[in-house]
């Protein structure tokens, strides 16, 4: 059965034909159906039967713009209290149950206008997720205590400090905000909010905001997926009608950016190693008729070997190895920004005139007809592609109602897309770009101040102080107190489960050619798309220790052009098919990825192979990639996640296994790598005796071999080896080591230890043991201890990491600097106590989760080629969730124990800190594992 319905409606053809064609192209639309109730709320059904799950979304029309200056953040901080606790699902509210209904999680968004709540569920737990939205949105408000208000104030901070504080450039957007709109603008500020606004909030102010925009009136429901519409409506009704209409919800005015003269502001970014010029304009807001132009502009100025921009600054001056520009359009105003991150220690004035110059180059040859429809071509595939689940289909039908009243907007959204012409680009060019005023902003290194634009004032930021101890006191276990809100009737009774889902698990027929290539797939016509997977074996495993980098290179250099195609043209011939193909690298395999359309499968197909079998070894796109490949290095320097990343592998692994290196290689050894070293690991290594090909979607397995025939002729097969490198044994005593970034607002913890490969016998039974002690999300003792109830981290979470090889039991979080310790000491005892305080309640709902997720395991088709790769990598049979389904309805408690003591020891794993070291790593002595080992020269002080 078609996943979606499609209108197909006869309109002239906007993309490749000519204005005299007869050619017709179909319109494309979404099914639903939409009811308002007397309250106001809206609600939008959508069905979809390919799989037995479907999607819960709630929007609500507030966001930050509908903030008051002074009172920031608080649409945010919303976002995260409503998981928490309602009157009738009780504490720990939809985030338990998600867990025990086989949820996806429940989750959430903040933009500046708006913010959402959903998740994808099983088909029979939808009345039970009706009556949670409903308890959320009227019988919420009363369970918000002071500590719990203290509590989530702390982990709102926490994902400020994550997001924003502690990394390279994350101050830009705030700096931009404050510049582009007048103060009482609502885009002045940030989403996130100020810590100062947030701190300042009191339970008075949180109630009074919920009271007025958390109403049915400016809210959305959208139920997309497995469902019965009739059957639903009564559902909704029922758990809805009773919630009271709020009061009428003005409606904001249209108000763009003002710049009345030129702005040009610099900052010391801690954490960049490059310098970076950002340029806005203001413009218009979305669905505005010049906002489609003007995406089209972005697009062409920045994207691909032939954009103005890249042909100036990349190819022609060498400044940098990547532009972007994009066009940003929200409900009340748009901008258009363009941010270069330029090679080190270029000066960005040398940026500015480079980006005038593409510019002139733009203004004296405008854009063709042909670059036109080359962009248009994508449209599509990006339709049928967010329509790949039903998650990103509701979200989509939320957010057109939301913004325009009409959920199937979607139609008239392509249309205004198809419709732009080359006129309208040049002319949104003249009127909102050229000779107008613009905010500039130069983040560059610390003492690196030579480098910002001329002339540029110090940017106004604020960079908090954490002090240890500084952080107010809360209980978050206090039990709230109230008076619950009337209902006609028992609302804290969960609604039974309907129906239950059977397991389907997708037909996966397989295949090989005489050349070894060995073919697995799975056909999926929901939508006319197809995604195919070319993996050849040995990736980064391959390289030497002193060529480090070169598979990486190797792969992006096969996507710069073809023996008869330069890179322009190659790009050019996959646009214009609307498809996608990228060559990527990983430490045990180089990956070709296509995406297209059913219908331009065979002429995909036909340019990948040429990718595959005729690469260029451009030269000067070698040294480009060289270039780039440095520049990465280098700002990964300054990243306390990479930094913890590489870091941690090192201590996992060894230093003389070549999985402890990073995928770039370094600094050292890609300078020396020659043009003749990746020819060398192309011709030695990329053959189809270590390959697979992994198919997906609107295709029949007869024409995806069919479809073979040339790519099995003329690849030939040739003998690789892959090296194997032992992973170490697991340690047999603790130890703790900390690596130095001064200034740092978190710290980022790695813990753990070598364990499993994804083919032992304990590995998913290991995965099982887990899901309660940190791969369950807010079912996770490590989030509810670490983020509920201290507020210590905006997330944490563990898990086993095994592939062919034995890989690392790990345990990694972010937390504010002034807890490492306490964060450490925390973790420390819930692995400690885990192994003889897992309960028969916390069995039960690891069994839960697990068995009646699986009823969303294959619903899109990443998670259909996921499935292929584990058959395909593992030797797995095509049923082997079968198999995991056995092992966790057999699990028990001793079992449990058991893995934890074998696995999850603390007294065996590495302890690995990356922060500021003047005000922590004294402390970590402390932790009772000796004193911790500094892995880099301990940096100096920088001043703020």
């Amino acid at each position: 059965m078609k996943k979606i319905l499609l209108v197909f409606l006869a309109t002239t053809c906007l993309l490749s034909c000519k204005k005299s064609s007869e050619e017709k192209t179909p319109e494309l639309s979404i099914n639903y159906e939409k009811i308002e109730l007397k309250n106001g709320l809206d609600v939008i059904f959508h069905v979809d039967k390919s799989d037995p799950v479907v999607a819960v979304e709630l929007m609500v029309h507030v966001g930050s713009a509908r903030e008051v200056e002074g009172r920031t953040g608080f649409a945010h901080l919303f976002e995260h209290l409503l998981f928490l606790e309602s009157e009738n699902l009780g504490k720990g509210g939809l985030d338990k149950m998600s867990a025990r209904i086989g949820g996806s999680g429940a989750n959430g968004s903040t933009s500046r206008d708006r913010t959402n709540y959903l998740q994808t569920v099983p088909k029979d737990g939808l009345e039970k997720m009706i009556w949670a939205e409903a308890d959320k949105l009227g019988y919420f408000i009363n369970t918000v205590t002071d500590p719990v208000l203290a509590k989530e104030k702390q982990v709102v901070k926490n994902e400020k400090r994550q997001s924003y504080d502690n990394r390279p450039y994350g101050h830009n957007q705030y700096v931009i905000g404050k510049n582009l709109y007048p103060k009482d603008h609502p885009y002045n500020w940030q989403v996130i909010g100020s810590l100062e606004d947030l701190q300042n909030a009191t339970l008075n102010d949180v109630k009074t905001f919920f009271k007025k925009w958390y109403v049915p009136n400016n809210a959305t429901l959208v139920l997309s997926g497995d469902i019965d519409i009739e059957q639903a409506t009564k559902w909704v009704h029922k758990y809805f009608d009773e919630i009271p209409k709020g009061d009428e919800i003005p409606t904001l005015e249209k108000r763009p950016g003002k710049v009345d003269q030129i702005k040009s502001l610099y900052y010391e970014d801690n954490f960049a190693r490059v310098p970076q010029l950002t340029m806005v304009w203001p413009t218009v807001e979305q669905y505005h008729p010049d906002s489609y132009a003007l995406d089209v502009l972005s697009q062409y100025l920045t994207d691909g070997k032939s954009a103005p921009f890249n042909q100036v600054l990349i190819d022609d001056l060498k400044l940098t190895s990547r532009t972007g520009m994009f066009n940003r359009n929200a409900e009340l105003a748009g901008e258009t920004q363009i941010s270069i991150r330029a090679f080190n220690n270029v000066k960005l004035d040398d940026v500015k005139a480079g980006i005038e110059k593409a510019f002139a180059k733009f203004e004296a040859e405008g854009i063709s007809e042909k670059d036109l429809n080359r962009i248009k071509a994508g449209q599509e595939t990006r339709f049928y592609s967010s329509l790949s689940s039903v998650l990103g289909k509701g979200t989509g039908l939320a957010s057109y109602n939301t913004y325009t009243g009409n959920p199937g907007f979607v139609t008239k959204d392509i249309k205004n897309t198809l419709s732009v012409t080359t006129e309208d680009v040049m002319r949104v060019y003249n009127k909102y770009i050229k000779n107008k005023n613009y905010v500039a902003t130069s983040f560059v290194p610390k003492n690196s101040v030579e480098l910002a634009l001329q002339g540029a004032i110090l940017a106004d930021v604020v960079e908090e102080k954490i002090v240890i101890g500084a952080e107010e006191k809360f209980d978050p276990k206090i039990a709230a107190t109230y008076e619950k809100t009337p209902s006609s009737f028992d609302r804290s009774v969960e609604p039974p489960y309907g129906e239950a889902p059977s397991l389907a698990v997708p037909e996966v027929y397989e295949s090989s050619l005489e050349n070894g290539l060995k073919i697995f797939g799975i056909e999926n016509d929901e939508v006319p798309l197809v995604q195919f997977n070319i993996t050849i074996d040995g990736g980064q495993l391959l390289e030497s220790m002193d060529k480090l980098g070169v598979a990486n290179l190797t792969a992006d250099l096969l996507n710069k052009g073809t023996k008869n195609k330069s890179v322009k043209e190659l790009e050019e011939a996959i646009q214009e098919l609307g498809a996608s193909i990228y060559v990527y690298s990983d430490v045990e395999n180089i990956t070709l990825s296509g995406t297209t359309l059913a219908k331009n499968y065979d002429k995909t197909l036909a340019l990948a192979q040429e990718i595959l079998l005729e690469p260029r070894f451009d030269e000067n796109e070698f040294d480009l990639l060289k270039k780039a490949t440095i520049a990465n290095l280098r700002q990964q320097e300054a990243s306390p996640n990479s930094v913890a990343r590489n870091a941690y592998n090192e201590l996992i692994y060894g230093k003389e296994n070549i999985r402890s290196k990073n995928i770039l290689g370094t600094t050292t050894s890609v300078e020396t790598i020659s043009i003749e070293d990746l020819k060398a690991y192309y011709n030695n290594y990329i053959s189809p005796s270590v390959a697979k090909m992994l198919v997906v979607g609107d295709i029949s397995k007869e024409k995806v071999i069919a479809s073979l025939t040339t790519l099995n002729t003329n690849w030939k097969a040739k003998e690789v080896t892959i090296p194997t490198y032992k992973t170490p044994d697991t340690p047999t005593s603790p130890a703790v080591y900390f690596y130095d970034i001064p200034n740092a607002k978190q710290s980022v913890l790695q813990f753990g230890a070598p364990a499993l490969a994804a083919t032992d016998k304990d590995f998913y039974a290991a995965s099982v043991m887990n899901y309660i002690l940190g791969g369950g999300g807010f079912a996770s003792r490590l989030t509810q201890e670490l983020r509920e109830g201290k507020g210590y981290t905006y997330g944490v979470r563990s898990g086993f990491s095994g592939t062919k090889a034995k890989g690392a039991f790990t345990i990694s979080s972010s937390v504010r600097s002034n807890v490492t310790l306490e964060s450490a000491q925390l973790v420390k005892q819930i692995l400690e106590e885990y192994p003889t305080t897992f309960s028969d309640k916390d069995l039960e709902t690891t069994k839960s989760f697990l068995i009646k997720s699986n009823a969303r395991a294959f619903e899109t088709s990443r998670a259909k080629l996921n499935m292929l790769s584990n058959i395909s990598d593992y030797g797995w049979s095509a049923d082997y969730v079968k198999g995991q389904e056995n092992t966790v309805n057999n699990m028990t408690k001793e079992q449990i124990t058991e893995l934890a003591n074998k696995y999850v020891s603390p007294t065996k794993m590495i302890w690995l800190v990356v922060g500021d070291a003047e005000t922590q790593l004294e402390r970590m002595k402390e932790l009772g594992y000796g004193d911790p080992i500094l892995l880099n020269k301990r940096a100096e002080k920088i001043k703020n």
